[in-house]
């Protein structure tokens, strides 16, 4: 067996392989509500054989979403069309996981496929228009763009609140059955906000020295950790890098992965930037020495992203430890069935076609016999 499709076990929860579905934003909520395309795309990939699924950045507070149409969980109503969508995933024996989060000062953006507010009077309540003030650890807009807004300062008791929401929030996802509960500390969000000395210029407890700009993701992390099921795993996904002269390196997510292992978190999702001037090289795997980074680095288990569509290059993170599981986003998208056909890659056998769903997997092996292809070639 290839070590990409071993299994991999956290707690008590075991992945059918190391494949996983990233979180991505649909930008098609309404009121927060999962509907019929989140059911649709997301139960995709638990037909395409991947390992886990990992549902789109969930705003715990109504505030916290990144647009009006994005996906929440800060309401008990929430919770039963999210179920719906675990429930599938569970059958295919996929893993279902949830990242939860607050956009921050990159809050209350418009819908990018409208490249701007272009909402009719007539056509907001028919897609649940809402805008409002954003929030954030001090009052820096993200960048001088119109779209997006000054945020105001967060009070100490207010973070408080925030805090109590990612509880709040982790509990529901577990009422919705959900394996795994992801925290959103990247991408220049209000987490990644506090973290970075490039949006966070607090003087308070929240702010300064590297250790106050931590607090924040280590408190909310400390009580999810109790909040959330003892054998389920607990992932925070961190921009491992700020990938910008006047933001965190490296050697700061080290330090705050060790932080976060002793508080009982089980994997790194380790991504990068999230800030207005941020550098980017992107190129196949681009990212991968991050997860290679803190996984020595911090001794934590860790999840690789960015750009991973070869099977091979796949195969080669696992078995050479650069990280535990690989995450496709975009190339999830163009190819749903990415690990079925990774697998034929990897491993030319016909054992390979009982990775498909029984309703199809019966066909496709016969058609590749036919075709003398993949599992059925001379190789």
């Amino acid at each position: 067996m290839s070590a990409l499709f071993s299994p991999f076990t956290l707690r008590k929860l075991t992945l059918r392989n190391r494949t996983v579905v990233s979180p991505m934003c649909q930008y098609s909520a309404k009121h927060g509500l999962a509907n019929d395309w989140h059911f649709a795309h997301l139960s995709r990939f638990g037909l395409g054989g991947f390992g886990a699924v990992v549902v789109e950045a969930t705003a715990v507070v109504p505030e916290g979403r990144i647009t009006y149409a994005d996906l929440g969980l800060w309401s008990d109503e929430q919770i039963a069309p999210l179920a719906r969508i675990v429930d599938f995933l569970h059958t295919q024996s996929t893993a279902a996981a949830i990242q939860i989060g607050h956009a921050g000062r990159k809050a209350a953006t418009p819908l990018w496929w409208r490249g701007g507010f272009t909402e009719t009077e007539a056509e907001k309540p028919e897609v649940g228009f809402e805008d409002w003030q954003p929030v954030a650890p001090s009052a820096i807009p993200h960048a001088s763009s119109p779209d997006y807004k000054i945020p105001r300062e967060l009070t100490v008791d207010e973070i408080a609140s925030l805090r109590q929401a990612f509880v709040d929030a982790a509990r529901r996802a577990d009422r919705a059955g959900f394996d795994i509960v992801e925290i959103h500390g990247a991408h220049g969000y209000l987490i990644n906000e506090f973290l970075s000395p490039i949006a966070n210029k607090r003087t308070d407890a929240y702010g300064g020295s590297d250790e106050n700009r931590m607090r924040f993701l280590l408190e909310i992390a400390e009580s999810v950790r109790a909040a959330w099921p003892e054998d389920k795993p607990l992932f925070v996904r961190l921009s491992a890098s700020d990938n910008h002269q006047d933001g965190n390196g490296v050697d700061f997510s080290i330090r705050l992965a060790a932080k976060l292992k002793a508080l009982g978190v089980d994997l790194v999702d380790c991504s990068s930037g999230g800030f207005d001037g941020a550098r980017f090289d992107p190129a196949p795997n681009y990212q991968v020495p991050l997860a290679a980074a803190l996984r020595e680095g911090a001794s934590i288990p860790t999840m690789a992203v960015g750009l991973i569509t070869d099977p091979n290059d796949a195969e080669d993170i696992i078995a050479s430890g650069k990280a535990d599981l690989v995450a496709l986003g975009r190339g999830a998208l163009d190819e749903p069935n990415w690990p079925l056909h990774a697998r034929l890659s990897l491993e030319p056998s016909r054992t390979a076609y009982g990775d498909w769903p029984k309703q199809a997997g019966f066909a496709v092996s016969a058609m590749d016999r036919s075709l003398k292809q993949r599992g059925f070639s001379s190789r």
